[in-house]
């Protein structure tokens, strides 16, 4: 029953009035640096989540959620004039996860790279074990009449190189 296009055309939509709003219309000294990053909508129409970051400490984030709390009500109104929809959705602010998790991953990665380090540097100095080649090889005409000569058949030099029979 639900648009699912419709839904996503007005999501999109809202993020760009809220963005352009913010920049524009809002005043708010406690607004830092905030980026919309993305919006979804419920599928009646009727609640829009509108996903932000804020560039800057925890003090700043706390501002900037408190600035754009009490700056919904101009949001809303503009984003209804804006769409021009029936039942203007009602909008909620969450903070968005995304640098924490890119901090995360970031984290990781330099994990990965110490560790990378580690190995590179505890292997310089090794050598395989075993022979320097471990393949068999068929055995040629010229080996085999060099075997005969010394008394040796090819089955008694290949079990003396390592060989199972």
């Amino acid at each position: 029953m639900t648009d699912t296009a419709r839904a996503r055309k007005l999501a999109d939509r809202i993020r760009v009035v809220v963005a352009e709003t913010l920049q524009r219309r809002i005043k708010d000294p406690r607004l830092g640096y905030v980026t919309i990053t993305d919006t979804r909508v419920t599928g009646d129409l009727r609640e829009a989540t509108v996903f932000y970051t804020v560039y800057g400490d925890d003090e700043e984030r706390a501002a900037s959620a408190a600035a754009l709390e009490s700056a919904k009500g101009v949001l809303r109104s503009e984003v209804g004039r804006q769409t021009g929809v029936r039942f203007t959705p009602s909008l909620t602010f969450v903070p968005d996860a995304l640098p924490e998790n890119a901090r995360t991953i970031d984290d990781l990665l330099a994990r990965a790279r110490a560790s990378d380090a580690q190995v590179r540097q505890a292997s310089s100095g090794a050598t395989y074990a075993g022979e320097p080649d471990p393949y068999r090889k068929p055995v040629r005409e010229e080996d085999a009449e060099d075997a005969g000569e010394s008394g040796e058949t090819g089955d008694d030099k290949g079990r003396a190189a390592g060989e199972d029979a």
